[in-house]
């Protein structure tokens, strides 16, 4: 049953990949969905025997590397967190697999498409299934590349091209981290095995390892480059700009990509090396610093954006910041639970966006929305709810765990602490604007709409209205259902699959705080709404002229450009690095160097010294016998002279020599050109 859970996404990928073509529309759709929704159904019979029975699985499937102290295997660990992220995955595959039969239903690949959208569910469960952090690695690549696969899906769209290049390229260098880190984790522990290296970790927690020349502590330095790995794949600061522009990609993708999953998976990664960073507190304040400056920076650009999609794409990057500062405080339980919830409302945020992008005849800016509430009521709904669940109304999912995060922040009472509960009580502010903001501008305020556009529009299908509605189901109810099974005081659910010492653990402080603060993001709530409102719907005008002023175009430029990031990158790595590729590598090294001490370049060279050599035949012997006479006297006084000659001269004078013989052949060949 076990082995099914994994196996059955790659069976329905390959056959609607490799035999698409005689399946038709109806038969890859048909085998690509009931093998997710198989391997849902058994993930929830996996999650009631791990989780709730507390009887943790591991299959040893089958050898992969064997090589003296390095030994990796094929092998699944299944646990309460393996088990909570395959429900997270499978449910939410599932649902945008009958969603994308509708907004799909047009396009002539959609075979293509639903055997791309199973082979990423099958590498999501293998990277939370493996028990090693190779075969990790492997289901973290594998993700990577289905996230291209997805993202370039309309592959003859030039943006959606290059947002698949920048995804892919932009993971590469956090996917270097990470390599590293595996690498780091060997050298110390001589093994990737997950339960050997979690149970040494307390004996290696002072061991030093040698990196760049310099001695670190091991722990810490493995746990900072495994997070780069975690910064690349769920876009923290510094390595985010690849997620808003992968919108470019369907909807679904977005749903399943950049919502639910993929994005998901650095956070994953730091609850399964608990253990490890644990004993490296000072990775964990890396970690809580990065996630709170990563939840900050999306909220206030996030603000200002006017694409449908980059709103919700920079509201991810928001809450995967909230996910990992908590899981820099200690909190794994609370980041899983926050990842948990937001899978839900976040799939159905982004599904109710495709919704109106398919009535709207594929129109994504807001500015060119408005007034569609009468003829949308119905998706109209499912926004509103996963809206509200998203900036944390009370009793909607959101609220259960969003509030926590910040209580246990507050009550860590240290520099972390602070800092995280000042910019995540800030960017409460912030989401609650930009969600009510999409709202008024989408369907409440005047329709700025075509009315071409408007003769045609209509509410999502049957085949469209079922997944949302059952993850409105689950925006609703899904926090209050497992909110004190998941991290309620004293709770056994987690077991062994997550670790925090005893020094670590605020849940009880967290309980007690002032009221003061418990209130706090549900004013800042209430008080955004109020603005999203006063600005968008009844004082357009005054928002206008505000953003006319100095500062306010100042500001308005700043966050829509995204804090120039993609700028300053462009300028300094991107123009840089091709100016290389070019100047140096191609013109300098591939048609310079390597040609002139290639054999094109040497055969040229004798060529040259031939030509040169032939000028010297005269023809008259008096000539040659001079020659060879100051040949036989050059030769004679250098053997007499050999002894005092070493000692005067360096042998770093040939190494001089050759390089005036190759230049001279370099400028030879120019001017022969």
């Amino acid at each position: 049953m076990y082995l099914l859970i994994i196996l059955l996404p790659l069976l329905g990928s390959f056959f609607a990949g490799m035999f698409g073509r005689f399946l038709g529309f109806r038969g890859a759709v048909l085998i690509t969905t009931s093998s997710v929704l198989c391997s849902f159904f058994l993930s929830c019979i996996a999650f009631y025997e791990v989780a709730l029975q507390g009887s943790p699985c591991t299959i040893e499937l089958s050898p992969w590397f064997v090589s003296e102290f390095f030994d990796a295997t094929w092998g699944f660990y299944f646990d309460s967190l393996t088990v909570v992220m395959l429900i997270v995955i499978t449910s939410i595959s599932s649902l945008v697999h009958i969603y994308s039969i509708g907004y799909m239903g047009q396009d002539p690949h959609l075979p293509r498409f639903m055997c791309y959208l199973s082979i990423f569910t099958f590498f999501m469960i293998m990277l939370v299934t493996a028990d090693n952090f190779l075969q990790m690695f492997f289901g973290w690549e594998g993700v990577g590349l289905a996230s291209y696969l997805l993202i370039n899906f309309w592959f003859t769209r030039l943006q959606a091209s290059k947002a698949s290049i920048k995804a892919m390229l932009v993971n590469r260098v956090g996917d270097f981290g990470l390599a590293l880190g595996i690498m780091g984790i060997f050298s110390v522990f001589k093994t990737l095995d997950f339960s050997t290296v979690f149970a040494c970790a307390p004996y290696l927690a002072d061991t030093s390892i040698v990196f760049c020349n310099l001695e670190f502590h091991a722990l810490t330095c493995i746990c900072i480059l495994l997070f780069v790995g975690a910064v690349g794949k769920s876009a923290q600061l510094g390595l985010h700009t690849w997620l808003p522009d992968a919108m470019e990609g369907p909807t679904p993708v977005s749903a399943l990509i950049h919502a639910a999953t993929m994005v998901t998976a650095g956070v994953f990664m730091i609850a399964r090396c608990s253990p490890l960073f644990e004993y490296a507190p000072k990775a964990l304040l890396v970690v809580s610093f990065l996630g709170a400056m990563t939840c900050f920076f999306a909220a206030t650009t996030g603000v200002v954006q006017n694409d449908l999609k980059r709103v919700i794409a920079y509201s991810t990057a928001s809450q995967l910041g909230y996910m990992v500062f908590v899981c820099g405080l200690s909190h794994y339980s609370v980041g899983v639970f926050h990842l948990m919830n937001h899978a839900f409302f976040k799939a159905l945020l982004f599904l109710s966006a495709g919704s109106v992008i398919h009535a709207l005849a594929d129109e994504q800016d807001m500015r060119k929305m408005g007034g569609v509430v009468k003829l949308l009521p119905f998706t109209y709904a499912m926004m509103c709810i996963g809206s509200f669940s998203l900036v944390g109304f009370p009793f909607l999912t959101g609220f259960y765990s969003k509030d926590v995060i910040l209580e246990v922040a507050y009550a860590k009472y240290t520099i972390s602490g602070n800092f995280t509960y000042l910019l995540g009580s800030i960017c409460v502010l912030f989401t609650s604007y930009y969600s009510f903001r999409l709202l008024f501008l989408t369907f409440l305020a005047p329709t700025a709409t075509f009315k071409s556009g408007l003769k045609t529009i209509h509410d999502a299908p049957f085949i469209m209205a079922l997944p949302l509605m059952l993850l409105a189901l689950g925006s609703i109810f899904v926090g209050y259902l497992a909110r004190d099974m998941m991290i309620g005081l004293g709770t056994p659910f987690w077991s062994n699959a997550l670790f925090v010492l005893p020094k670590n653990t605020v849940f009880l402080e967290s309980e007690f705080i002032p009221q003061t603060q418990k209130f706090l993001p549900l004013i800042s709530t209430f008080f955004g709404a109020v603005l999203a409102y006063f600005f968008n719907q009844s004082q357009v005008f005054l928002s206008y002229r505000l953003k006319m002023t100095t500062l306010g175009k100042q500001l308005y430029t700043f966050f829509n450009k995204r804090w120039f990031f993609d700028k300053v990158y462009n300028d300094f790595l991107s123009e840089n690095a091709l100016k290389f590729g070019y100047l140096v590598s191609f013109k300098t090294l591939d048609k310079g160097a390597f040609e002139i001490l290639g054999p094109s370049g040497i055969a040229s060279s004798f060529v040259n010294l031939a030509y040169y050599f032939s000028r010297l035949q005269s023809g008259l012997i008096y000539h040659y016998a001079v020659v060879m006479l100051l040949g036989i006297v050059f030769l004679i006084t250098v053997i007499n002279l050999w002894e005092f000659l070493e000692l005067i001269l360096d042998n770093r004078f040939y190494f001089v020599y050759l390089l005036s013989f190759l230049f001279y052949n370099y400028y030879s060949l120019k001017k022969s050109q």
